[in-house]
């Protein structure tokens, strides 16, 4: 059952695609559609996706960063991560550029972790997660500007990170699955 255990893509008849808002970063759909013989109205955030990073070091640390988010008025934990915003540009190549971006690092050695829907009932977003190692920091540090002007960076052990997820004390939802990940990657072997 493992290996058939996956999420199905479906294909539906959508009657009806409206833009009904346009934003900086995503835009609100109004989609009809047919499902299951019936005709459906559903709402939903079009999002370009995004490419994240969880960084180790040889200490086993992972790299984290806190920035504010106005959404939920936190200034919450985060891993590196940015927009698959730049046409032609792969999610591998995004996560470089972001993780050279936020925390003027490179890595050498880059492997996926995993891809996950965000939202799957309010949007479209896919984040793919890549484990960075064998971090070298750049000559030149990034300019920053607003919410990523006070962003704190800490190299934490990657155990307590694990913790801190399990208790509840860091929730996004992007760190959660990527620590998760980082470390049963890294036990495996």
């Amino acid at each position: 059952m493992t290996d058939a255990l996956r999420d199905e893509p479906v294909q539906v008849e959508v009657t009806a695609s409206d833009l009904v808002y346009e934003g900086r970063v995503w835009d609100l759909r109004s989609d009809t559609f047919r499902y299951n013989g019936d005709e459906l109205v559903r709402q939903y955030v079009d999002h370009p996706g995004a490419a994240a990073i969880v960084a180790v070091d040889d200490e086993e640390r992972v790299l984290l960063i806190q920035q504010y988010r106005h959404p939920v008025r936190h200034r919450d934990w985060e891993v590196p991560a940015g927009l698959l915003d730049i046409a032609g540009e792969t999610p591998l190549e995004t996560a470089r550029r972001e993780l050279a971006e936020e925390a003027d690092l490179e890595a050498a050695e880059w492997q996926p972790l995993v891809s996950i829907f965000t939202t799957p009932g309010g949007n479209d977003e896919v984040v793919h997660l890549f484990l960075a190692r064998g971090l070298t920091p750049l000559a030149e540090a990034h300019a920053r500007e607003a919410e990523e002007a006070d962003i704190r960076v800490e190299w934490v052990p990657l155990a307590d990170a694990v913790t801190a997820v399990l208790e509840g004390r860091m929730r996004n939802g992007i760190l959660s699955v990527g620590v998760l990940a980082a470390a049963e990657k890294l036990r495996r072997g």
